[in-house]
């Protein structure tokens, strides 16, 4: 068995919780970091933070916000990168219409609204399907009570400036996953396909009735393409 140093990247306003179903398996390949990303409000101060505590060599795992880290991370350090695994994300940048979303929801968790804009977050990531599990409304409530309304400001912040990371795909040299949910309205399955024909040595991996957070979602089914990535 290969001795595999991994490192997480949850997504916005998400904990270590988001990848509480994957630790178990990965754990058994070598140490499994969760990166922190609510300290700073840019991406490139994330990354550097991430890359200053990361092994020397790793692979690299991240969830929607935490594929925009990754994208940095392979900006600022690709060469440390042995695999990579984007999970319900995009390379492209933000719209203005999202990025007038954003400002909305900075604005009411200024406000003291963090709860309301939790709950609306809830409602554009959880699928049609999915929208009576209390367990899993339960974990994202969690997951935003542990990052709490400043951090969210500052991931906003750095999710609206992000750059373009299309034209950089083709240069990732290392293995990549690539994952969708099947009902993600959010980085919708495209959004996936546009990065996997890019990056010369991907697998796009497209789960069945799933939307945004796959890794709670569907951990199982998250849990095998990691753990195929991290073997193949």
């Amino acid at each position: 068995m290969s001795y595999v140093p991994t490192v997480l990247v949850p997504g916005l306003l998400c904990s270590p919780r988001l990848y509480a179903g994957q630790l178990p398996a990965l754990w058994r390949f070598g140490p499994v970091t969760v990166a922190s990303q609510h300290h700073d409000e840019s991406l490139a101060a994330m990354a550097q933070r991430l890359l200053a505590a990361a092994p020397p060599r790793f692979a690299l795992a991240g969830l929607s916000m935490g594929g925009y880290l990754a994208f940095e991370i392979m900006r600022q350090a690709g060469h440390r990168v042995t695999r990579l695994a984007l999970l319900n994300t995009s390379a492209r940048p933000d719209t203005a219409e999202r990025s007038h979303h954003r400002r909305d929801q900075i604005a009411m968790t200024q406000e003291g609204l963090f709860s309301a804009v939790v709950e609306s977050l809830c409602q554009r990531w959880i699928p049609d399907a999915r929208r009576g599990d209390a367990a899993l409304h339960q974990v994202i409530r969690l997951m935003a009570d542990e990052t709490g309304p400043a951090a969210f400001i500052r991931q906003q912040t750095a999710i609206m400036n992000r750059p373009d990371s299309r034209p950089g795909l083709a240069a990732i040299g290392c293995p990549a996953l690539v994952v969708a949910g099947a009902d993600d309205e959010v980085a919708t399955p495209a959004h996936a396909a546009e990065i996997a024909a890019q990056i010369p040595r991907s697998r796009l991996v497209v789960i069945p009735d799933c939307g945004h957070l796959s890794a709670l979602e569907q951990p199982t089914a998250v849990t095998q393409a990691l753990v195929s990535w991290l073997t193949q």
